[in-house]
């Protein structure tokens, strides 16, 4: 035989019987011997269901009704996605931050700059009113599960029986809306549907701003340190709920702890989680890991690179740009941890180990196995099916989070025409609303780059041989497409919609020729969209329905943006070669700003340079637990044993962003703002004594 080709035959051997082992094994651990733990679906409890058993095995602490009662309805809902809770009897609201940020401008005076220079009301007239803003308390909650299962079941298909399901589900809130007006209603699906509860709020939408403090000093460190421990952000607002002009009076608030935090405390998180999948086949994560999340991570670098690149050029000083650009570092943080976490083969070996526990489970028992035993080859035929169009739907989506304007209103020209054929509209009222269209700030400078995000999501998710593709390729640059487009200007625009109706669709413009060059497909990709993830829809709750028999309420549902609460407990975790503590003080803020020559994002406001003498640099700013929170927690109130507030849940580490998809204690942690910091900085730096009077004493100062 000849040597050479012996040599590479042994080698050949050697490689595959190496890739073989490192298949089964990763970083030295055998995923084969790799076992799920206990808790990782999670440990978001829903209040009709607190394992009471557990928290006096756990911890020797058996919760009382009035204390559940307290923790539900002290706790709220914050605007469209936080959390936030009542911390005294005058209806004064705690949240963080980042989840007021966005609308801060709105409430600013001419010549104010609130995300710069912060605001404090020294008294109610000075409280200001947010338009369009409201919270959320929990109120009632009631098992209507039966009721939707008996009424889906009557259909055939999985259009009938989710038709049969909105409907029952319509007809049950307005049944109790009009039993109880004072109230809202909102049916929400646990356990992918295999239970439905009821829930009734209390609205408040007369909210007021009370006090925030500078953006720099709530975020200090910016998207350098998001997701990051150890941290110094002040990140916490104080709102007011109004009624009839007054303050309310509420029975249920959180007193304010000033307790020193220690290590291995217990303390409640109380909010309202956004969403998990913990509950997701593996067929269903892999597909997360292979093709959302690598498109979402690469637009997502992309469009922060733009925003950091628009930040240096105006030197840090435009606020709104500087919001923006940590909104989409946050969402690339987020998304690229999971992403990085989803590749972490001993976690994906957890998710499988558990898996194999709960289908055996299944299979065992005849009466589930005739219902529930071919879901998963269910679920993994139908994500198969979302895999062949997955890159192009996502390349032919028209975004208002990273698409160019220019696209986005070529995209709204095309179905107003199309309303003016089809008669929803009439054709003299097409050129009064087509001109609408074309907003009269138009970013030009900001869209041009976004242009470029839009073309790397077409090269990276489409064929070469693609039409998009091959178009687009006889333009050099984004300076070439808006020099051919009508859309590039508003008076070229204008223009445009002046012409016939057939002549507007005939135009060659590059984004009327992507609009309709995909409309079709769009619609074909849709549908056939709609019919996989109904199909999903019903065999996910199957799902929920199977893991509800097997453990029962001892595995708490995935996350829904409904209150829940977290137990667990103050503690450290080792990272980066050495140990975090649990806790951090002012002076850390301080080394931060100078270790950092006070440049952005780590500078302060100049006054940090000489704080007031009676403030003790040495308070507690950050504190890390172990509770299980996701996006939608920020602004929980952390809370001890006694129901007392001792922190402000505002973000979680870098090692905590896989949470959607599996919890874990070893080294995830939330990071909370101390309540001791908060009223120290509350009342000696910003001088603010009837706020730091009240938040101690549970309620206003008598003026």
């Amino acid at each position: 035989m000849n040597k050479n080709f012996s040599f590479k035959l042994i080698i050949a051997v050697i490689l595959t019987v190496h890739r073989i082992v490192f298949a089964q094994s990763y970083y030295g651990i055998q995923l084969d011997t790799v076992k799920a733990q206990k808790f990782d679906m999670g440990k978001m409890w829903t209040f009709e269901n607190p394992p009471i058993e557990y928290f006096e095995s756990e911890y020797n602490f058996t919760p009382s009704k009035e204390w559940l009662e307290k923790m539900q309805k002290a706790a709220l809902k914050f605007g469209g996605g936080c959390s936030a809770s009542f911390i005294s009897e005058d209806g004064l609201i705690m949240t963080n931050h980042h989840c007021v940020r966005g609308i801060l401008p709105s409430v600013q005076k001419q010549n104010e700059n609130i995300l710069k220079d912060g605001f404090i009301a020294n008294s109610l007239e000075e409280e200001r009113r947010i338009d369009n803003l409201k919270v959320e308390q929990l109120i009632m909650i009631e098992d209507v599960t039966e009721r939707i299962h008996s009424t889906m079941n009557e259909g055939k298909t999985d259009d009938e029986k989710i038709s049969l399901r909105e409907s029952e589900i319509n007809k049950i809130e307005s049944e109790y809306q009009s039993k109880f007006s004072d109230l809202v209603f909102k049916v929400t699906s646990l356990y992918n549907g295999g239970k439905y509860s009821l829930y009734g709020y209390k609205i408040y939408d007369d909210i007021r701003l009370v006090f925030v403090p500078e953006l720099f000093v709530a975020k200090l460190g910016g998207d350098y340190d998001n997701f990051t421990y150890p941290r110094y952000g002040l990140d916490c607002a104080f709102l007011r709920a109004y009624e009839n002009g007054k303050p309310i009076k509420s029975n249920f608030f959180f007193k304010w702890s000033n307790e020193v935090i220690e290590e291995y405390q217990l303390v409640f998180v109380v909010g309202n989680p956004g969403s998990t999948d913990r509950l997701h086949t593996t067929d269903q994560i892999e597909f997360e890991r292979d093709f959302r999340y690598p498109m979402m991570v690469s637009m997502l670098k992309d469009l922060y690179k733009i925003y950091e690149e628009m930040v240096e050029e105006t030197k840090a000083e435009d606020f709104r740009l500087i919001a923006r650009l940590y909104s989409v570092g946050n969402a690339l943080k987020v998304y690229e941890g999971t992403y990085k976490g989803l590749l972490d083969q001993v976690l994906m070996a957890r998710k499988k180990d558990f898996e194999n526990n709960f289908r055996n489970s299944v299979l065992r028992n005849p009466s589930l196995k005739t219902k529930y035993g071919n879901v998963w080859e269910e679920i993994s035929s139908s994500v198969s099916q979302l895999k062949n169009s997955a890159n192009k739907s996502f390349a032919y989506s028209i975004s208002n989070f990273y698409s160019p304007q220019y696209l986005i209103i070529a995209s709204r020209l095309v179905s107003l025409l199309e309303d003016v054929k089809s008669g929803k509209i009439k054709t003299e009222e097409f050129l009064e609303q087509a001109e609408k269209l074309y907003p009269g700030d138009l970013n030009h400078t900001l869209h041009k780059k976004l242009l470029e995000v839009q073309f790397n999501v077409w090269r990276r998710n489409l064929f070469p041989s693609s039409d998009i593709l091959k178009y687009f390729s006889k333009y050099e640059n984004s300076e070439n497409i808006l020099s051919k487009s009508s859309f590039s200007t508003r008076e070229r625009y204008l223009e445009l919609i002046k012409k016939p109706f057939e002549e507007i669709l005939l135009t060659d413009d590059p984004f009327l020729f992507f609009v309709l060059s995909t409309k079709d497909e769009i619609k074909n990709l849709s549908e056939e969209s709609k019919r996989i993830n109904q199909r999903l829809s019903i065999l996910n709750q199957l799902l929920g329905e199977a893991l509800f028999k097997v453990y029962g309420v001892s595995i708490p549902p995935d996350a829904t943006g409904t209150l829940r609460i977290a137990d667990g407990i103050v503690k450290g975790y080792d990272y980066n070669g050495t140990k975090a503590p649990i806790k951090t003080t002012f002076y850390g803020a301080l080394d931060r700003y100078y270790s950092f020559d006070k440049k952005f994002p780590f500078n302060l406001p100049s006054y940090w340079e000489k704080l007031p003498q009676e403030f003790d640099l040495s308070s507690p700013l950050n504190f890390i637990s172990t509770n299980d929170i996701v996006g939608g927690n920020s602004g929980s109130a952390v809370l001890n044993k006694n129901a007392e507030v001792v922190g402000l849940a505002f973000d979680g580490n870098i090692e905590s962003l896989p949470n959607t998809f599996i919890y874990t204690t070893e080294a995830n942690r939330t990071v909370s703002v101390s309540t001791l910091g908060m009223y120290n900085a509350i009342r000696y730096i910003y001088k603010a004594k009837n706020l730091s009077d009240e938040i101690l004493n549970g309620k206003l100062r008598k003026q």
